[in-house]
């Protein structure tokens, strides 16, 4: 009985010692909130955006029936142009403030945990400097392309529900109003727009950005603006091109062409933009694009396991 008795609580203090095993994707889970908790402006933002542009379309309603009695005397194509101007500035506003959040949050990511001292926490953790750097990315490659488009969907829903209100309150039919935008078509486009043209094309200055932040020891988005424009002088000065700057205005910005096809100027979102998702994901710009952001990502990686503290 005491042999029983005294082997029992010594194989169930070896049960409590060994600590429960991590799975695959809790460090990386966790990483990913870290980041969220840490710059909450990445939702933020986009979210005050929304009620400031959800506050000025509430004092264009006022006199919304009238106007909507003046474009049903124009042609369908007139009348959509005329009815889908406001959803399109609420998505191209968001979408420029997911660039400004992208561009921003990069260029901190890596330079503000040595400049603060808490990498020297966070590399006690056991997340590797893999997943740490991969978190990192996540947020303008997957959480802010996500983010926005929920956010400028949302909107556009409110817009939707406030305009239809306000027509059947003065007696129209909002019929014609819903068959002119189109919004189902109208949200896929925009989705898909967010993620060919601003998150998979512009995809290597993002990590170049990643870089530099785990490079730099003061003013990281001085030395990440500075090489490009030095390239960009010396070609114009020794060849008379500009080819390197236009290069990067189109991976800033996004370039629509190799995603989809517009007619003329139209928004992206506008339903006669054809897509071609297979045009796009053959094209030899993206996979070298992805192909130098992967070496981008692989860089900062390095620098960060040998970087210390500011």
């Amino acid at each position: 009985m005491n042999s029983q008795s005294n082997t029992m609580p010594e194989s169930l203090n070896s049960q409590t010692i060994v600590p429960p095993a991590l799975s695959t994707t809790q460090p990386f889970y966790w990483s990913v909130r870290r980041e969220l908790w840490e710059s909450r402006w990445i939702y933020l933002a986009p979210l005050a955006a929304a009620g400031v542009l959800l506050f000025g379309f509430l004092l264009t309603l006022i006199r919304f029936p009238a106007k909507m009695r003046g474009f049903s005397m124009l042609d369908a194509a007139h009348y959509r142009q005329a009815i889908v101007t406001h959803y399109d500035i609420v998505a191209g506003l968001l979408m420029a403030i997911a660039i400004l959040v992208d561009v921003f949050y990069c260029i901190d990511a890596l330079y503000g945990e040595r400049r603060d001292r808490s990498i020297l926490f966070w590399k006690s953790l056991p997340v590797s400097d893999r997943t740490t750097v991969l978190a990192k990315a996540s947020i303008p490659f997957v959480i802010v392309p996500l983010l926005t488009t929920a956010v400028a969907v949302a909107t556009q829903v409110i817009m939707l529900l406030l305009s239809s209100t306000v027509l059947l309150g003065s007696g129209m039919s909002v019929a014609p109003y819903w068959a002119s935008l189109a919004a189902p078509r109208m949200w896929w486009l925009l989705f898909y727009h967010i993620v060919t043209a601003h998150t998979l094309w512009p995809a290597p200055i993002y990590c170049w950005l990643l870089l530099v932040s785990g490079s730099a020891r003061r003013a990281p988005l001085l030395w990440a603006v500075v090489p490009p424009f030095v390239i960009a002088g010396l070609e114009r000065i020794v060849f008379g091109t500009w080819h390197f700057a236009r290069l990067l205005g189109a991976r800033f910005i996004g370039d629509t062409s190799v995603a989809a096809m517009q007619s003329g100027d139209s928004f992206p979102t506008n339903p006669m933009t054809h897509i071609t998702p297979v045009t796009f994901l053959t094209s030899p710009g993206l996979w070298i694009g992805l192909l130098i952001a992967a070496a981008f990502l692989v860089a900062a990686i390095q620098l960060r396991r040998h970087r210390g503290p500011i």
